[in-house]
């Protein structure tokens, strides 16, 4: 019960940080132009990119051990393979200018990144005890503080596409709303569920990765401001995961 209760809060607290970065979207009244759109989408890009790498991938590296190399190429090809199989199924269906699917693709990315997320969590609060239980705290700050961009990083483009900004919000709030469902059987499953982590988070950066690649930073790198948004993503997300990792 004492894990449950733990992991069932620290990834409550997770989610609602993801909720609050979300609800950026309701500073925008309207639909804005190209130039917003640019700004939206390559600071969302670079916000996903610095998360796969530094919460995803350096992580599993670390966790892995002598087969870190395996593990984040293999597993890092596997999560990109699978949404360039999206993708294409996607585009026969819906499409290759789809708005739908791009919002598809990009809501699918990040909810699955946030599976490792509530998993570590949880794992880290149910196990924890005496001094380890600082740690564990510390762990939950540095997610949650990273997940109020990583929010931002879904709704303001979904917003952008045309979604109101009630379904925006949503969805974006929804994205994280898996670290609570995993995280929580997570820590009453551990000795189950440690051992696939490293695996998790490696595909989960490759499936972030190929949604960034392909369908946001080449619209922000039309122009320069699209660019500096991303580059100031990247670097606010990388700063927060050293800071607080």
């Amino acid at each position: 019960m004492r894990s449950f209760l733990w992991a069932a809060g620290g990834t409550l607290f997770t989610f609602l940080m993801t909720a609050l970065g979300a609800a950026l979207v309701f500073l925008f009244r309207a639909r804005i132009g190209a130039r917003m759109n640019r700004l939206s989408l390559g600071f969302s890009g670079g916000v996903m990119s610095a998360a796969s790498v530094f919460s995803l991938l350096l992580p599993a590296m670390a966790q892995a051990q002598d087969a870190a190399w395996r593990v984040a190429t293999f597993g890092f090809l596997a999560g990109a393979g699978l949404m360039a199989a999206l993708d294409a199924c996607i585009a026969r269906r819906l499409g290759t200018q789809s708005e739908d699917g791009r919002r598809m693709l990009l809501l699918f990315a990040v909810t699955l990144h946030n599976i490792p997320e509530g998993m570590a969590v949880g794992l880290a609060l149910g196990a924890a005890g005496g001094a380890s239980l600082a740690g564990a705290c510390a762990l939950t700050l540095g997610i949650a503080v990273q997940n109020v961009p990583e929010g931002a990083a879904i709704s303001l483009p979904l917003r952008q596409s045309g979604m109101s900004r009630r379904r925006s919000f949503a969805l974006g709030a929804l994205s994280g709303a898996v670290e609570p469902l995993f995280g929580v059987p997570a820590a009453l499953l551990a000795g189950c569920v440690r051992a696939a982590m490293p695996w998790l988070m490696a595909f989960s950066a490759g499936a972030m990765t190929w949604v960034v690649f392909s369908e946001m930073l080449p619209e922000a790198g039309r122009a320069r401001d699209g660019v500096l948004a991303a580059l100031f993503g990247y670097a606010l997300m990388m700063a927060l995961d050293i800071a607080l990792g």
